[in-house]
C-alpha cells in the first residue's frame, strides 16, 4: 500500500501522520526529531511510502539529506503555501498540522523548495557570521558615541571602523572616571572589530579563488560579498527556466493585486533573501554612483534615476543585475558592457 507522511517538524520533535491513496488516516505518532528514529518507525511500520513531506524551516536541510540518504522520496513545501492552507484548520496542533500536511502532500498542492548543498550553506554561515561580527561592532559605537555625548565629547560624524579605537582611547585614558566605565566596551568592540577583519579576509580569499566568483565580479559595482552572497542563495542556476525569475525570487518586482475591475501594482514584494537583496541593492549603487566604467547598464540606470528618482532607479537597476548575473553564470560568460541591459 502506498502512503504520504506528513511531518510537522518542530526542534526536538515531530508529528508524524501517514495517510493512504483514499486520504484515510492509518497512523499519527510523535517521535524525536532524529533521521534514525523517523526512518526506523516507517520501516517497521511496513508502508510502501509515496512521499515524505514536510514544509521548510530551521531543521528541513537535516532532515531532508538524511531521509533522502535511507532512501525515501522526500520533498520539502513552501512554509507560506503550508500556512495559507492549513490556515482553513478550526485548531492548530502539531497533530492536525502534519495531517494537514499530508493532505496537502496527497493532493499535489504545494511548491517544492530547492534545498541547497554543504558548500552553498557552508558560504552562507560565513556570510552571516561577517555580518553580525560587522553589526555588533557598529552598535557597541553607536554606544560609545551616545555615551560621550552626556560629557559634551562628540566624535567626528564620519569616522572610519579602522581608526575608531585610536581615537577614542586617547580620551578614555586621559578620564579615568571614563576609563573605568567604557574601557570594557572599547576593548570587546576592538576584539569584535578584529573577529570581523578576519572574517572578511576569509571571504575575499574563497571569492578570489572561486571561478563563478571571479566571473561574476567582472560587472562594474559587484565585489567579493555580492558575488558570494549570489552564488550561495542561488546554489544551483539551473534550478531557474529562466533568468527573469531570478529577480522575483529576490522580491525585487512589484507585488500586484487584481480582482475584476481593481488592478493595482505595489512596491516591491521584498521576499526571499533579504541579506542578497541588500547586496545587490548597494551593488547597484556602486555601480551608478562610484564606478568610472560606462556600460549599457549605468547608462539606462542613469537616465531611469533622472525620470523616476534615485530609489526607483537603484532598485531597478538591482532587478536588472539579478538577471544579468544569473545568465552570465548560466552561459559562462563574462559582463558586456555594450549589450547587457
Amino acid at each position: 500500500m502506498n502512503v504520504y507522511v506528513g511531518m510537522d517538524v518542530s526542534l526536538r520533535s515531530v508529528a508524524i501522520c501517514i495517510l493512504d491513496g483514499s486520504g484515510a488516516i492509518l497512523s499519527e505518532v510523535d517521535l524525536p526529531c532524529e533521521v534514525d528514529a523517523i526512518a526506523a518507525y516507517l520501516r517497521e511500520a511496513g508502508y510502501s511510502v509515496e512521499w515524505i513531506g514536510f514544509e521548510a524551516g530551521a531543521m528541513s536541510q537535516m532532515l531532508y539529506h538524511g531521509l533522502t540518504a535511507k532512501g525515501f522520496d522526500v520533498v520539502c513545501m513552501e512554509a507560506r503555501q503550508v500556512a495559507a492552507a492549513l490556515s482553513a484548520m478550526r485548531n492548530k496542533t502539531d497533530r492536525a498540522d502534519a495531517r494537514g500536511i499530508a493532505h496537502i502532500l496527497r493532493a499535489g498542492w504545494y511548491t517544492p523548495v530547492h534545498m541547497k548543498s554543504r558548500i552553498s550553506h557552508n558560504e552562507r554561515a560565513l556570510l552571516t557570521s561577517r555580518k553580525t561580527l560587522q553589526s555588533k561592532c557598529i552598535d557597541l559605537e553607536n554606544e560609545i558615541r551616545g555615551l560621550f555625548k552626556v560629557f559634551g565629547i562628540r566624535l567626528p560624524s564620519r569616522l572610519s571602523h579602522g581608526l575608531f579605537d585610536q581615537t577614542v582611547r586617547p580620551i578614555l585614558e586621559a578620564d579615568e572616571a571614563l576609563s573605568l566605565a567604557l574601557m570594557p566596551m572599547l576593548e570587546a568592540r576592538q576584539a569584535l572589530f578584529d573577529a570581523f577583519r578576519e572574517m572578511e579576509r576569509r571571504l575575499y580569499a574563497i571569492a578570489r579563488h572561486d571561478p563563478v566568483c571571479l566571473l561574476l565580479m567582472t560587472v562594474p559595482g559587484v565585489g567579493q560579498v555580492t558575488a558570494l552572497s549570489f552564488k550561495a542563495a542561488i546554489d544551483d542556476p539551473a534550478r531557474f527556466k529562466s533568468s527573469r525569475l531570478v529577480g522575483s525570487h529576490f522580491g525585487l518586482t512589484p507585488r500586484r493585486f487584481q480582482s475584476g475591475e481593481v488592478d493595482n501594482p505595489g512596491r516591491i514584494s521584498k521576499a526571499g533573501d533579504a541579506s542578497v537583496r541588500a547586496t545587490l541593492y548597494a551593488a547597484a549603487n556602486a555601480l551608478l554612483m562610484r564606478s568610472m566604467k560606462s556600460s549599457h547598464l549605468k547608462t539606462w540606470g542613469l537616465k531611469l534615476m533622472r525620470t523616476k528618482g534615485r530609489r526607483r532607479a537603484l532598485v531597478a537597476v538591482a532587478r536588472k543585475l539579478a538577471v544579468i548575473l544569473h545568465r552570465m553564470w548560466v552561459t559562462n560568460t563574462p559582463f558586456n558592457a555594450e549589450g547587457a541591459a
